[in-house]
């Protein structure tokens, strides 16, 4: 870390300047030692950096980063080493820098007496309210090398639905891009071309050629300024998106949609079960499960139902009929639910119920998909085929005529 001090040398003169610390802590034990008089000393301001930590908000810290390092500490910790000694060995193995000064910063807060999870709550970029929860119950319970195993599981899981997706968008994804271009090359560069020979000849054209030239010129004229409309539109759309109570209504309307609210509704109930089991399973209060839970949610309108559930448990209303007043969960999720409110063992139900909701979502997905990948080459084929029965359509004619 960088900071700016102000001291005063041993012949009384006021010096000024910067120096490389590891903490606050340090940058003073550093002017000492020249026998300088400590006057000021504060962390350098850099733009995009974090003003608690001095490290950049971007730390590219992935997901799989994140799991690994998760891991490491918790089987070091597991074989009874120290954690300071578990951090310094995790950050020496990582090959991030970002990471590496993560970890560094975080070991020396440990040092100067902070808890673990106060330290990892200085990087909200790199651990979560999720993960600083978790580790917050596992010291408080004495037991945080097999919650930090938890944890690793639930973050690896996450990252693999996260890679799955997008595998399975790529391709159709990737034809669309295609598709489109091809049939945009068509009708601003081909058509033109073999068209013009036929305006030339002021034959009587045919009303798929009249339609295919009318197609290309519009394309031809206003086809950039069409996009760049579009891509302006969804910008002012994005933008109207910060407020909150439009995001929220705007969120409501996809949940009501036929197909994506569904898929919606499915991802984030079960991520909420699913934190919600992890959470639970650590011995992190109800009340702040519930809490933590809902702010892992995409979407604002569930969250907003979520926490009024919270509320109402915190009233004094069980789990089970708080969450079905929020109409988010299926009937089966929540019997499962309230079988395992019942019976004490609402851990297990809550990841069954998570579980098969997630299995669920990817059979959506999956026929989704299945059906989306033949009806873009269906598509594709018609449009091309349009463009090639317009233009053979003219010269059948002229030669029926030359005939």
């Amino acid at each position: 870390m960088r900071f700016d001090y102000h001291a005063c040398d041993r012949q009384g003169r006021t010096r000024r300047g910067g120096l490389e610390a590891d903490s606050l802590r340090h940058a003073r034990d550093l002017l000492r030692e020249k026998g300088w008089q400590v006057l000021a000393v504060k962390a350098k301001k850099t733009r995009g950096f974090n003003s608690l930590t001095g490290l950049r908000l971007t730390s590219g810290v992935t997901s799989s980063d994140l799991a690994l390092l998760t891991r490491q500490l918790a089987t070091l910790m597991s074989a009874a080493l120290p954690l300071e000694e578990a951090l310094m060995a995790v950050a020496r193995q990582t090959e991030k820098k970002g990471l590496q000064t993560v970890l560094t910063q975080v070991r020396l807060r440990i040092l100067e007496g902070f808890s673990l999870a106060h330290a990892l709550g200085q990087y909200p970029p790199v651990f979560d309210r999720l993960y600083c929860a978790m580790v917050t119950a596992g010291e408080i319970s004495g037991h945080l090398a097999p919650v930090l195993e938890r944890l690793a599981d639930y973050v690896e899981q996450r990252q693999q639905m996260k890679n799955k997706i997008t595998q399975a968008l790529v391709y159709p994804m990737v034809l669309t891009v295609v598709a489109i271009g091809v049939v945009a090359i068509l009708l601003t560069a081909v058509v033109p071309k073999v068209i013009e020979q036929f305006i030339h000849m002021k034959q009587a054209l045919p009303l798929s050629t009249r339609l295919l030239i009318g197609a290309s010129d519009a394309i031809r004229q206003w086809g950039l300024a069409a996009l760049m409309l579009m891509l302006a539109g969804v910008g002012w759309f994005r933008y109207r998106l910060k407020e909150q109570a439009r995001r929220t209504r705007w969120h409501a309307f996809i949940l009501r949609m036929p197909v994506i609210g569904k898929l919606t509704l499915g991802v984030n109930t079960a991520r909420y079960a699913k934190t919600l089991s992890i959470l639970n399973a650590s011995a992190v209060p109800l009340l702040e499960a519930m809490r933590i839970s809902a702010s892992v949610l995409g979407n604002d309108h569930a969250r907003q139902r979520l926490q009024a559930a919270m509320e109402r448990v915190r009233e004094g209303e069980g789990l089970s009929p708080s969450l079905e007043g929020t109409a988010l969960f299926s009937p089966m999720m929540r019997h499962m639910i309230m079988s395992g409110e019942r019976s004490g063992e609402l851990e297990m139900m809550l990841e069954r119920a998570a579980n098969m909701q997630q299995d669920a979502f990817n059979r959506q997905i999956t026929l989704a998909l299945g059906l989306f990948e033949p009806l873009l080459v269906i598509v594709m084929a018609s449009s091309v085929l349009f463009i090639i029965l317009a233009i053979l359509q003219p010269i059948l004619q002229l030669n029926n005529m030359i005939g």
